[in-house]
């Protein structure tokens, strides 16, 4: 805590409150996630602290990286999802002129609709057969090789292509196959905790390239317009390759967290040779799969929801429900955060909270 009270954050840390601790819960992990099997977001939306208790759920899921709610929450409408995603940015201190993430694709006639048959600028229906059209002129899409997919570039923050990416995420499954499906996050903070200490050094001078050209020449393709601005101001255009910090600050709690090193939206590390960028890229996804403790895993059930926060987790998918011959369908909401920077005056969140390295 030393260089805390020596140095003088850019942004002073959110203290959270009280007002949620009634609500019954499990932490997934001791270092990442949290569940809460009972909870109903439509009773907190109905409380009169309802703000209060959103601002402390919103806290709390950038200290624990994500928040599972088993419970079926079919109660809940879209309006209202949307409704919580926004203000879980708003009562942290995003930038006010920031709102709702806009899908670049969403005038893209693949785009699915909801069960409703609506369609919602701020809603992203996920479905992966529907990805496959969406996303047909990406470049090296999996799935063409007669080799295994390599899962490891599944792993990324949302909107990272931005240059305000996504802060919060909330994702309501609504079909769930059999089996399968899941999602993991890794933490970005634990990750950033197990680096030595050159190393940290090291990756906190570096940038990373988040291009994702596939958004052009799929509006090239299907002949129609990106959609401008996406959330906020700066996300406009064909404005698709921003270049963010491989080390970030989180603004809530002020702890530093391995952001941009790895996955599907990072093009490439900035200002080192290409196998060096090669080099780095593996070495963090090393960092994910040998250290598995840092990882928490949801297995979705019908109408179970995920809130995350994107500056201090990495997801990933799991593509293995055509084994099963199942369709996962889910719709998402996510806010705009800030443009990413790294303050020299944080720290790791081990340091911050005074635990042991290891």
């Amino acid at each position: 805590m030393g260089s805390l009270s020596m140095n003088k954050l850019k942004r002073e840390p959110l203290k959270k409150g009280s007002s949620i601790d009634y609500l019954e819960y499990v932490d997934s992990t001791p270092i990442i996630g949290r569940e809460y099997p009972t909870a109903k977001l439509k009773d907190i939306l109905k409380a009169p602290n309802a703000e209060e208790q959103l601002r402390d759920l919103a806290i709390t899921i950038c200290e624990r990286g994500v928040a599972f709610f088993r419970a079926p929450q079919d109660d809940l409408s879209v309006e209202e999802q949307k409704y919580i995603t926004d203000l879980l940015g708003k009562l942290t201190g995003r930038p006010p002129e920031n709102g709702l993430h806009v899908h670049p694709l969403y005038n893209d006639p693949n785009n699915l609709p909801m069960a409703d048959g609506t369609t919602d600028k701020h809603i992203y229906v996920i479905n992966s057969e529907a990805a496959k059209k969406l996303y047909a002129t990406m470049k090296n899409r999996p799935g063409s090789s007669n080799e295994p997919r390599d899962l490891g570039r599944e792993w990324h923050s949302d909107s990272l292509f931005e240059n305000c990416p996504s802060d919060f995420s909330f994702l309501r499954m609504q079909d769930t196959p059999p089996s399968g499906g899941d999602t993991l996050w890794v933490s970005g903070y634990e990750l950033y905790d197990r680096l030595s200490p050159p190393f940290q050094k090291f990756l906190e001078t570096l940038t990373a390239t988040c291009a994702q050209p596939v958004f052009e020449s799929a509006c090239k393709a299907g002949g129609y317009d990106v959609m401008s601005p996406r959330g906020s101001p700066l996300n406009k255009d064909y404005e698709f390759s921003p270049s963010h910090p491989v080390i970030r600050t989180h603004p809530v709690t002020g702890w530093k967290s391995l952001f941009a090193g790895v996955g599907l939206h990072v093009s490439r590390i900035d200002g080192v040779y290409s196998y060096e960028d090669q080099i780095i890229r593996d070495y963090v996804l090393r960092l994910i799969t040998r250290n598995h403790d840092c990882v928490a895993r949801m297995h979705w059930t019908k109408g179970a929801c995920a809130i995350w926060s994107n500056v201090c987790t990495l997801h990933a998918a799991t593509p293995d429900t055509h084994l099963v011959e199942g369709i996962r369908t889910g719709i998402r909401a996510s806010g705009t955060g800030e443009v990413p920077y790294l303050d020299p005056a944080s720290t790791g969140r081990r340091e911050a909270l005074g635990m042991p390295r290891f």
